[in-house]
């Protein structure tokens, strides 16, 4: 029971966070939003960074333009010289949304602030570009 009672404890701050209406799922650490809302950040915002977290191959293949790639499993627990920045508006994304959610949690681990993860390129409507572009 002793070493139950930490697990429990954690699951039940974590299950006690929440995000204002309309701000999007808050996860641990990070924000969910969908495809269509992370577009309108890109119009939107500026100084962000869209992350896709597939694997090399796949970003190769077809990625959103200005994405840069950092596969989910290469997310450890050092620093990250493409992210330098913190506090920097990040958004996530992988093929259908499960590796972003991962990546995001590793992100926030790591003490990132600004992660928001918006699920996979599947589900994405605006352009992509193929290549190491």
């Amino acid at each position: 029971m002793k070493k139950l009672l930490p697990f429990l404890l954690a699951l039940m701050l974590l299950s006690g966070c929440g995000a204002p209406a309309g701000a999007g799922k808050a996860e641990a650490g990070y924000r969910q939003i969908t495809a269509a809302e992370a577009a309108d950040l890109m119009e939107t915002e500026e100084n962000y960074v869209i992350l896709d977290v597939r694997t090399r191959e796949e970003y190769e293949g077809g990625h959103i333009p200005g994405a840069i790639c950092i596969p989910t499993e290469t997310i450890g627990s050092e620093e990250i010289p493409k992210l330098p920045d913190k506090r920097q508006l990040i958004l996530v994304y992988c093929r259908s949304g499960n590796r972003s959610k991962q990546a995001s949690s590793k992100l926030a681990a790591l003490g990132y602030t600004g992660i928001v993860e918006f699920g996979g390129i599947i589900d994405w409507q605006g352009e992509t570009v193929s290549g190491d572009e």
